[in-house]
């Protein structure tokens, strides 16, 4: 007879056997001993204090190449978590959703029954892609202007910070005098979601004071709409019910606000660190596109993206217990040499990446997508779509690029200010990896 009878045996939801120990102590195989590291799989390259460390939030792109090239389904001990490097896994698994979830930043502040995340209803998507359309260039054409006849200009908190929150307000039509505040609670409600207890208590405090003040706001434009987001908001017909300032409020909460600011910040900073691609740039305007796309590539603003285990599921060689968090690092995937030439390279005219919109990770051209989280799974609609407009990969990017023609347009030189010696941080652990601090002296055309 077997040593382990049929009764000493449960199958996890994924199938796999897992036998029950009926020698001292009882009970299943649990969690601990079920991820011990096998012979062989030590990982002295690297220390979990590391991962949390001022220097990686400086610069994380050395650690994660010690994590993709040695350690690729690395566990943090320290953070519970599991981090996933290589393109092709990060792609894979964040792709795979009968397997893993991605959780709201509802569910991260503990209030996942708050509102209605609106976001993908088909009259909210025109109305955001009608405000970005009309109201991107002006904007930029202002702010540009500002810059002009200045003996310097910060081209991150002036430029790079005011135009995608600037745009949101104009998106929404926010009233000119209420736009700094709204502007204030709407980046302290986005900056208080993980794990610091002050920062989320101020991001909770935020959400109740939006949410106090769209409420009259959106009876006004119910009564009186206009062709901004709020009235679009204000007007849906929906099944369950007439939409609240909570639906409004959720719906701004779930939505990108990282990707637009870090983007236009990285994008200024990698082609001010490197002229010679900032000349390719102007000799051919069509490669700020290029320049983009690269830039998310090569210094992505969001790092990483947060997965969870849906069950027990058995990957690369280790079983993964339910809600199990799987840190899936798109900095370390977009510098993949298995995928990229030269990857830590920033070229703008840069051919083994794909420079159109992304319905996938891969095209049937066989290029890969820099991987850019914040704007959530690449779109499965086409890129021109006839009945919905662009997805939010497109928008992004033409708004980016736009601000960046009239800069282009409106400044015959852009250079870095004497001294200045910009660099790429994250504020605190998963924020946006950016510049913050960007001096440029602009000559006007």
């Amino acid at each position: 007879m077997s040593a382990t009878q049929p009764s000493d045996i449960i199958y996890g939801r994924n199938g796999v056997a897992i036998t029950k120990r009926t020698g001292r102590g009882g009970g299943y195989r649990n969690y601990e001993v079920h991820q011990r590291e096998r012979v062989g799989e030590s990982t002295e390259q690297i220390k979990p204090l590391q991962l949390i460390s001022p220097e990686h939030l400086h610069d994380p792109y050395p650690l994660l190449e010690i994590l993709r090239e040695h350690y690729p389904f690395y566990r943090d001990w320290l953070a519970n978590a599991y981090w996933v490097t290589r393109y092709n896994d990060v792609t894979s698994l964040f792709a795979d959703d009968p397997n893993y979830e991605t959780r709201s930043k509802r569910w991260y502040y503990g209030i996942e029954n708050f509102g209605r995340d609106l976001r993908e209803e088909l009259p909210v998507l025109f109305a955001q892609a009608d405000g970005m359309d009309t109201h991107a260039e002006p904007l930029a054409v202002e702010l540009a202007s500002q810059f002009a006849g200045r003996d310097g200009t910060d081209l991150a908190t002036e430029f790079a910070a005011r135009f995608p929150l600037e745009l949101l307000t104009r998106v929404l039509d926010i009233p000119r005098d209420d736009r700094a505040r709204f502007v204030e609670r709407y980046w302290r409600m986005q900056r208080g979601m993980f794990w610091d207890p002050l920062a989320q208590q101020a991001g909770r405090d935020a959400i109740t004071e939006l949410t106090a003040y769209f409420e009259p706001l959106l009876e006004t434009r119910r009564s009186a709409p206009g062709n901004d987001l709020v009235s679009t908001i204000a007007n849906l017909e929906l099944d369950d019910g007439p939409t609240t300032a909570a639906d409004l409020v959720a719906t701004l909460l779930e939505g990108d606000h990282e990707t637009l600011h870090g983007g236009l910040a990285n994008l200024w900073f990698l082609l001010l660190t490197h002229p010679e691609q900032l000349d390719l740039v102007r000799s051919e305007r069509r490669l700020l596109k290029h320049a983009w796309f690269e830039t998310l590539r090569h210094s992505t603003p969001v790092l990483s993206a947060q997965r969870f285990a849906r069950h027990e599921v058995e990957r690369f060689g280790k079983l993964i217990p339910q809600g199990a968090l799987i840190v899936l690092s798109a900095a370390a995937a977009n510098r993949d040499p298995r995928i990229f030439d030269a990857p830590d390279q920033f070229r703008v005219d840069r051919r083994d990446v794909c420079q159109r919109e992304p319905r996938g990770m891969y095209r049937a051209d066989g290029l890969a997508a820099g991987i850019a989280f914040g704007l959530g799974r690449p779109t499965r609609h086409p890129a021109v779509p006839e009945d919905r407009p662009r997805s939010l990969y497109a928008l992004t990017r033409d708004a980016a690029v736009t601000a960046s023609n009239v800069m282009l347009e409106t400044f015959h030189e852009i250079r870095l200010s004497s001294k200045a010696e910009p660099t790429l941080q994250a504020r605190r652990i998963w924020e946006m990896h950016t510049c913050w601090k960007l001096p440029a002296t602009l000559t006007s055309s």
